[in-house]
């Protein structure tokens, strides 16, 4: 690991990487019933709000902050979307975990709707799609992504540590590919100690053959489970777990996806695109488009409107990550804290710069093997990972990975002052060695301590937690003024995106599936 020659680098420059998050909640009725009702539009429009989107559903929210340098200020961000978005869901509530609430039969889950533009129609024919091959209840389930950049300033440093002279583009997006291989490798990491999602209502299953204990009549759990939503059960499964796309090189990512994007899938052949008139996905091969491809990790840059993600990579190389394993939080009413934002920092910056050689077919099913078995197994005392030839106690190769993140966040502490981000990795480290204090330990505690069904426990919480934005001050009067701002601006983009289509919605998808 090339720790060394940052700490002795002039400057600070691990301090002010750029920080974002998108947060997922699905909108719940007094009751804990999936909620049935459109969009709010006092939230302005799904298809162009920056802030307040939906995902898969009407019901699944998505709020988004804009990249900050501190975590504080992302926090803030996204506290301040959930007491602007309470203010307008009159009689509803968001549901606080991510595994879903009582979820109607599979055909009765509302798909997100983005007005009648050409745009708008390929988001939800899309969405149609994913519910056709992969059921619409798997979809509801909701997390929290973490999006991060680092500061230029670090470039500047590491390119001289390194020794690179490629262009600034090319050693980005190599450095960038080597810390999304890495976390590959150690995310499950992440699932042990950020996981929060032991347990599931039973509707979730419906009739489906669930092979795990029962906690109580309407409550399905793994006893040493750290996150379901990470598992075969949720986005990790057997339907994707076929699709190998390389991380060896950005080239060969972007080859790997389109080729993806372009290969006939029998299996969804039978589905049919366009049926009676209506389409029901947007065509029959392995994904229909880049954003169907599950992964923890993304590499990822801002697109243009109307480019594809992987048009936009081969324009100008990987401008951030996005780490997609993260759980929502039952105990922050955000479904984040700081702790969790420092400590995955530091780990990401540990997998940049921890050597990482290149994945092949047999190391990509270790780390999916490893990325499984945590998020079912990883509190059992017993539970061991592969690495290489070797098993190996997760308890020993967490310890050996957090001696060398606490290093970086004693950099990163150095560059920004005090030591909240070694604070935060030693919280870490603590839940390693005691494993009932992790997340998902706490939140089966709390379980058989109310003895209630998690659905109960849920909804409860999700009252508190809408009690809690009611209490705290109101947002400020500049905040408030670019929330309305934005709706009312969100609206009127909608209504002109409309008005401005001049082709059919084939042509539309015609052109987008040969650009790039």
């Amino acid at each position: 690991m090339r720790l060394g020659a940052l700490a002795s680098a002039s400057g600070d420059p691990l301090a002010g990487g750029l920080k974002g998050i998108e947060k997922e909640s699905l909108r719940i009725d007094a009751s804990g019933d999936l909620s049935r009702t459109v969009h709010p539009v006092a939230l302005g429009s799904a298809l162009t709000n920056r802030f307040i989107t939906t995902d898969f559903s009407e019901a699944l929210l998505e709020f988004i902050t804009p990249a900050f340098a501190n975590t504080w200020e992302s926090l803030h961000f996204l506290c301040d979307i959930h007491q602007f978005t309470y203010k307008r869901l009159e009689n509803e509530l968001l549901w606080i975990t991510s595994m879903p609430c009582r979820v109607p039969a599979d055909s009765l889950v509302p798909l997100a709707r983005y007005g009648t533009s050409n745009v708008g129609q390929m988001k939800t024919i899309y969405r149609r799609g994913l519910g056709y091959r992969y059921g619409r209840h798997m979809q509801t389930i909701a997390g929290v992504h973490f999006n991060y950049s680092l500061p230029d300033q670090f470039w500047l440093e590491y390119r001289e540590v390194v020794g690179d002279r490629q262009s600034d583009d090319q050693f980005r997006s190599e450095q960038y590919l080597g810390l999304v291989r890495n976390f590959r490798r150690f995310g499950w990491l992440v699932l042990y100690l950020c996981g929060a999602s032991p347990a599931m209502c039973k509707s979730f299953a419906g009739n489906a053959d669930v092979k795990m204990a029962a906690l109580n009549e309407e409550t399905w759990y793994e006893p040493y489970g750290t996150s379901l939503r990470m598992s075969d059960l949720g986005y990790s499964n057997q339907n994707q777990a076929r699709i190998n796309i390389s991380l060896n090189s950005l080239d060969e990512y972007i080859r790997d996806l389109d080729r993806a994007i372009r290969t006939p899938e029998p299996a969804y052949k039978h589905i049919g695109v366009k049926v009676d008139g209506e389409y029901r996905q947007l065509n029959t091969n392995r994904l229909q488009i880049e954003n169907e491809y599950y992964s923890p990790v993304r590499p990822k840059r801002v697109a243009k409107s109307g480019e594809r993600p992987t048009t936009a990579l081969r324009r100008d190389g990987i401008e951030y990550v996005e780490i997609r394993s993260l759980d929502i939080n039952v105990n922050d009413p955000a479904g984040i804290n700081q702790n969790t934002m420092r400590f995955v920092e530091a780990f990401l910056i540990y997998c940049l710069v921890e050597d990482s050689p290149p994945l092949n077919d047999s190391s990509l099913q270790e780390t999916r093997r490893n990325h499984v078995g945590t998020a079912t197994q990883g509190r059992d005392p017993e539970f061991q990972l592969q690495r290489g030839s070797d098993a190996v106690a997760l308890k020993t190769w967490a310890g050996e990975i957090l001696a060398n993140v606490i290093a970086i966040a004693e950099l990163i502490d150095a560059g920004e002052g005090g030591d909240s981000y070694v604070q935060a990795v030693r919280m870490m480290q603590s839940m390693v060695d005691h494993p009932d204090t992790t997340p998902s330990a706490r939140l089966l505690d709390e379980l058989r301590n109310a003895n209630c069904s998690f659905f109960d426990f849920a909804l409860s919480v999700a009252q508190s937690h809408k009690d809690y934005f009611a209490s705290i001050p109101p947002l400020s009067k500049d905040r408030q003024r670019q929330f309305d701002v934005e709706v009312a601006r969100s609206l009127e983009q909608q209504s002109e995106i409309e008005a401005n289509d001049k082709i059919s919605l084939e042509d539309y998808l015609a052109a987008y599936f040969s650009s790039g």
